[in-house]
């Protein structure tokens, strides 16, 4: 009698889409001019890391948002169609609605950084870097190095390491952790239970990126989902 072939599943996959915005000179400028005269209307305390409020959609008519937020629509959609298009595929006729639930900027240097977090109310969360100095002036800086304003996204198998036995069965998991390294004009867009860090930034130009949370619905909710949501 004929054996089936072993087969090996991996499951769980945590998907990351990396994008670079096309002609993202223009926009970046734009996003800039808009970010500076937002910090003269709303001062923050002195520190090395400005957030603006989560209303950047809302309160801005602005010909570089809606750019930018054309392309990242696209791209969420992009990453939720590969991962769910099993799902989907049961709804024919189904028109998805990317909303947006929060878009904020923030500027970082002299030593600034975002400890580890996720984020909540979403599905998927993502970063666009405006403005950073280039990679080979950032891996140059005496203290910081090549981790100089570097994003660290932190795989799951990071919490399970602490009490673990190592051996080469499972060397696969330590490598736990995975770093991008920015530049102006990239898109990053990734599930929103992923813990992430932006790490400590000193540099000549303001590190500077746009962050957002999305959620996708049917038009009329997600109720056609078997799993009833709402």
């Amino acid at each position: 009698m004929t054996q089936p072939a072993p087969s090996v599943k991996l499951m769980w996959p945590t998907p990351i889409l990396e994008r670079q915005l096309p002609d993202h000179e223009a926009v970046n400028a734009g996003l800039i001019e808009l970010f500076a005269r937002h910090r003269e209307q709303h001062p923050g305390p002195d520190g090395s890391v400005y957030s603006s409020s989560d209303d950047l959609l809302e309160r801005y008519d602005d010909e570089s948002l809606k750019q930018l937020f054309a392309f990242v629509s696209q791209s969420v959609f992009q990453v939720a169609q590969s991962m769910n298009a099993a799902v989907w595929a049961g709804m024919p006729g189904m028109r998805l609605q990317l909303r947006v639930v929060g878009a904020w900027f923030q500027v970082q240097n002299h030593y600034g950084f975002h400890d580890i977090h996720t984020h909540g109310n979403c599905s998927w969360s993502g970063v666009y870097y405006v403005q950073i100095d280039d990679q080979a002036r950032r891996a140059a800086h005496p203290h910081l190095g090549a981790r100089n304003g570097l994003t660290r996204f932190y795989g799951p198998s990071l919490t399970l390491l602490g009490g673990a036995y190592q051996d080469l069965g499972n060397a696969y998991l330590q490598q736990a952790t995975h770093d991008v390294q920015p530049q102006a004009g990239t898109l990053i867009v990734f599930p929103s239970w992923l813990n992430h860090k932006a790490l400590p930034y000193d540099g000549a130009l303001d590190r500077v990126i746009v962050s957002f949370n999305a959620q996708v619905h049917g038009q009329g909710g997600n109720r056609s989902a078997e799993f009833g949501f709402s």
